[in-house]
């Protein structure tokens, strides 16, 4: 076996998915789930620490994978300060705002750099990295200026899948990312449209904190005056008003559930309630991939559909039919985020990136 495997971790709040890989072959992947049960236990994210990382080791040893196998450690990015899209080395800053970030926002993808550091320090010859966090900021400054100057424009999306599927793509035609105009849609829990300009990200939709198409989870951008005036209404509290815009917005609050393939089902199937929503859905998706054709002056190459809803054929043709016009669709199904750390990793190993230091 090579001695140069890699090793993706990418920890989920209740679920931590790892995978090895020899150059592109896959060895195992492994999505280890999580009870409530188990983790209500742990006081926070990082309590859970031990216990997941515990867990990995299991797996290894179970696949039997030899840790001393293992050169690439690369751990899903969490919520660090902003930071340029690439691959970065762990250094004892990224760790502390790794820690401070877990403990308040709760996030498990600040883990997944903690773990890898800790594998790569028990490895002779390892190195541990995490590669395009959700906190990726490539905008332009007129991407960030609002109505009002207390307000700014914020980048939180689907960074490590949306910069691996232009890179693969760039791949595909036989030429450099860095040549391409893109526009790059992820399409999961929450979705993200991204005008991605000669290697740069230059605007993209918080989907972090909701802004956007609806989606399964997210209510997505809304009349703000309403808005305000449930915001002060003393009906809802915060965390309810939250909830409202991330995690039981959008077809998750119109319908009930977030299950697209159960939505999608019901909608074909003559329920006009789901396919009105549904379609409502694809229909933002497309008006929001409009918006960032004119934002790259209507010059395109591709546009680029991804994430977990990417398998649907009926999403997939319904925003085809709306933009194909603009530039060539190409569908890239899955969320990807696996294959997206490997691929990140077997850059490194052959030397096509540079490694920044945070």
């Amino acid at each position: 076996m090579n001695n140069n495997l890699i090793l993706a971790i990418n920890p989920g709040s209740t679920s931590t998915k790892i995978a090895v890989y020899n150059g592109t072959e896959l060895l195992i992947e492994k999505n280890i789930k999580h009870t409530t049960e188990e983790l209500s236990q742990f006081d926070d994210m990082i309590g859970q620490y031990g216990f997941r990382k515990n867990l990995i080791i299991k797996e290894l040893e179970i696949n039997s994978i030899n840790l001393d196998d293992i050169k690439i450690i690369i751990g899903r990015g969490g919520l660090l300060k902003p930071v340029e899209s690439g691959i970065y080395n762990i250094n004892e800053k990224m760790k502390e705002d790794l820690v401070q970030g877990a403990a308040s926002s709760k996030h498990a993808s600040n883990l997944g750099g903690l773990l890898a550091d800790d594998f790569a320090t028990q490895i002779p010859g390892a190195k541990a990295y995490i590669a395009d966090p959700p906190v990726v900021d490539e905008m332009e400054i007129l991407a960030r200026i609002t109505g009002h100057p207390k307000f700014k424009r914020k980048s939180l999306f689907h960074a490590l899948n949306q910069k691996a599927i232009a890179r693969q793509h760039a791949e595909f035609i036989s030429t450099d990312y860095e040549k391409l105009n893109l526009i790059v849609a992820h399409l999961g829990g929450g979705i993200s449209v991204g005008a991605h300009k000669k290697g740069r990200i230059m605007d993209v939709n918080n989907a972090l904190d909701g802004e956007g198409p609806l989606s399964p989870e997210r209510s997505g951008s809304l009349p703000i005056g309403d808005v305000v005036k449930l915001c002060f209404s003393g009906e809802y509290t915060f965390d309810e008003v939250k909830k409202m815009l991330v995690g039981h917005g959008g077809m998750s609050a119109h319908l009930g559930t977030n299950n697209t393939i159960e939505i999608e089902k019901k909608a074909l199937n003559g329920n006009n309630e789901y396919k009105l929503i549904l379609d409502a859905m694809i229909y933002q998706i497309a008006k929001y991939i409009g918006s960032m054709y004119s934002v790259l002056f209507c010059d395109v190459d591709a546009i680029l559909i991804t994430g977990g809803m990417a398998h649907s054929k009926y999403i997939t043709e319904e925003i085809s039919r709306r933009v194909k016009k603009m530039a060539d669709v190409f569908v890239y199904p899955g969320e990807n985020e696996m294959e997206a750390l490997a691929f990140n990793g077997r850059m490194l190993l052959n030397g096509n990136i540079a490694v920044q230091e945070y």
